[in-house]
């Protein structure tokens, strides 16, 4: 019997593999598909379906990559280029950062305008801060008070600043999360297999690939120069030497970059902006720190995220000029039309203004004789030419030298009597 009965029945290892599905699998059903950081789901295409949550960062993620993923289209469309060529990402994010650019002009415009305005404001802050120095609610309410006469809201002066540091970290994130293969706090630690099965929010499993293929003479574009060795296996090829022979002059372009930014903004304060203390101190951050800390960091940043900051900067370079230069060309015809009002205002040379007469009471009587003959005389006396007001002047008085006719002489009505200095 016992026979039969291991004859008949299969052993319970065997009927584990056949009824039990592989480990992989089971990971690949149940473990990979809520695992992701954009909380996205495969479908049986190998297409990502996103699965938007409105409570994270998702408001962030997806227009960032949504707008990524349009230039890569684009520029993958090109014969040249194809979808695995190292400029076709490269080119797909220096246009992500163009576009958002664009989209923060008219933020930028207003910033410029308000930091003119902060700038002239300068004289009249120092004076309320001499005058309410040591009252700091005071000087709190006059300083409100003098932005809104000048129409000046110090908030929209750093809107475009701020508006770019969600999407600097957006960015950050989508292309991080081309790479899921690394281990640490906020890493997923997949395998390379798992990670090639996965999309990137709206980048499909094909596009993850394509990206992690993507590189220039070994050097791929989602690498960094101190990538762990734990994840270099997610990319189709990786050699370090390339990564930092790329990474290097691209990190110091991008410090280079921010360093003559700076300096452009520097160059066009005004002398009393610049004497401020606060001012100066943000000036020596701007012109030195912040592009070391771009060289000082460049070794831990993909190649993408340089590539985005030298691309900022290079948009932010030629804003500020064409902006200035359009500011300066409106103040310059502001000034040319009060020049021309001025002159159209002002009386021909040589010409005497047009002065209305001056108005005369009449006298109590109502007969109003004596302003009139008053009146008369003025207008004379305007109408005589210059030769004879100056017989006039030297024309000795009738009374004498002394002038004693015309002290004794009596006002007429309705004039008003000149007062004698004492």
């Amino acid at each position: 019997m016992s026979r039969l009965c291991e004859e008949h029945t299969p052993p319970m290892s065997r009927l584990c593999e056949e009824h039990t599905p592989p480990m992989s699998r089971l990971r690949e059903e149940h473990t990979l598909r809520p695992v992701t950081t954009a909380g996205m789901r495969q479908h049986c295409e190998g297409r990502a379906s996103p699965v938007f949550d409105p409570f994270s960062l998702d408001i962030i993620y997806y227009p960032v990559s949504a707008i990524m993923w349009v230039w890569y289209k684009a520029f993958a469309a090109v014969p040249f280029l194809g979808p695995s060529n190292f400029f076709t990402w490269a080119l797909s994010v220096m246009f992500l950062v163009f576009t958002l650019r664009a989209i923060l002009y008219r933020p930028f415009v207003k910033q410029i305008r308000v930091t003119r305005q902060m700038q002239e404001m300068q004289p009249q802050i120092k004076a309320l801060q001499k005058k309410y120095g040591k009252d700091r609610q005071r000087l709190a309410l006059e300083m409100q008070k003098l932005q809104r006469e000048h129409g000046v809201n110090p908030i929209l002066g750093c809107l475009p600043m701020l508006a770019q540091i969600p999407v600097f970290l957006g960015l950050y994130h989508v292309l991080m999360s081309f790479n899921r293969t690394q281990h640490g706090i906020g890493r997923l630690g997949l395998s390379p297999e798992e990670n090639r099965l996965l999309g990137n929010y709206v980048f499909s499993v094909a596009d993850v690939n394509h990206f992690l293929d993507a590189n220039l003479f070994g050097a791929p574009i989602g690498a960094s120069m101190t990538q762990s060795t734990g994840s270099i296996a997610a990319f189709h090829e990786f050699n370090r030497i390339s990564v930092i022979a790329i990474g290097v002059p691209l990190m110091l372009l991008a410090g280079i970059a921010t360093h003559m930014n700076s300096r452009a903004s520097v160059t066009r304060q005004s002398p009393e902006a610049a004497a401020n203390p606060q001012t100066a101190m943000m000036n020596r951050l701007a012109l030195y720190i912040f592009p070391l800390g771009v060289v000082v960091g460049g070794p831990f940043l993909p190649l993408a995220i340089i590539i985005y900051w030298f691309s900022n900067n290079i948009w932010t370079f030629g804003q500020q000029h064409y902006v200035f230069g359009k500011i300066a060309n409106e103040e310059e015809e502001k000034k040319q039309e009060a020049i021309a009002r001025r002159a159209a205002n002002a009386p021909a040379p040589g010409a005497k203004p047009n002065r209305p007469p001056k108005k005369r009471n009449n006298t109590p009587n109502g007969s109003g004789d004596g302003a009139d003959e008053v009146n008369t005389e003025e207008t004379a006396e305007s109408r005589s030419t210059p030769n004879e007001a100056k017989e006039k002047s030297t024309k000795p008085d009738a009374a004498g030298p002394n002038g004693a006719g015309s002290v004794g002489r009596t006002p007429r009505p309705g004039a008003r009597p000149k007062k004698r200095k004492r």
